[in-house]
């Protein structure tokens, strides 16, 4: 996923960033309200980490002007504020989780995915994908002939077309998922990735919808 981490502590802020590069996600991370505001008109997130104590703002504020314009993507808000009235009313500006600090960064890696599956109807971490069964908490792969393993570059594209079956991801949504990984993204690199694993899950599995992207098939 491409995630916005909006939080101004340094120290915190990159450990959350390292931690969510090392889950094989993009992390694009700002420091304020203004910062944040920014990223959003130029870049499509699939999830927003949100401080509510802001330099230049209030993270509230800016949660309730993303559902006011209908963007639709979880959030989780990560803050010091642990009053059940604080927390109801950040649940109630529109986010779908709440981590109050200090807090443990593998149960954020956690209620990262959680989140993320429930957005994408599939609250289940267990799946089926014709013949392979799909755990994606414990991010395996079990086929016909037992465990196919996919490098983390595979699978942060796996699991972008995972969350979307059937339906056809853009090539440049894609290249997103590589930039957690500090890749230079050439302009065959998608192919070379979705060719490797179509050998490992099947040549069936992923369709090309040429001038537009490509399609998990499910069954």
């Amino acid at each position: 996923m491409r995630i916005l981490l909006v939080e101004d502590d340094p120290g915190l802020g990159s450990a959350i960033r390292d931690q969510i590069a090392a889950e094989g996600h993009a992390a694009d991370w700002m420091t304020g309200v203004g910062d944040a505001a920014a990223a959003m008109a130029t870049a499509v997130y699939d999830l927003v980490l949100l401080d509510l104590n802001l330099p230049d703002g209030s993270g509230l504020d800016f949660l309730r002007g993303l559902r006011g314009r209908r963007h639709a993507m979880p959030v989780i808000i990560l803050t010091a504020r642990d009053r059940v009235t604080e927390r109801i009313a950040g649940l109630n500006a529109g986010a779908d989780d709440y981590m109050v600090k200090p807090f443990d960064l593998t149960e954020l890696a956690a209620r990262i995915g959680a989140v993320s599956r429930r957005y994408a109807g599939n609250p289940s971490p267990r799946l089926s994908i014709g013949p392979l069964q799909v755990d994606v908490a414990d991010r395996r792969i079990d086929g016909p002939e037992g465990e196919i393993t996919l490098s983390q570059r595979e699978w942060a594209i796996f699991e972008t077309l995972l969350r979307r079956p059937g339906v056809v991801v853009p090539k440049s949504q894609l290249e997103d998922t590589l930039y957690a990984f500090d890749a230079e993204v050439e302009s065959n690199t998608i192919e070379v990735y979705v060719s490797r694993l179509r050998k490992k899950l099947g040549r069936d599995r992923i369709e090309t919808q040429r001038g537009m992207g490509y399609r998990l098939v499910r069954e």
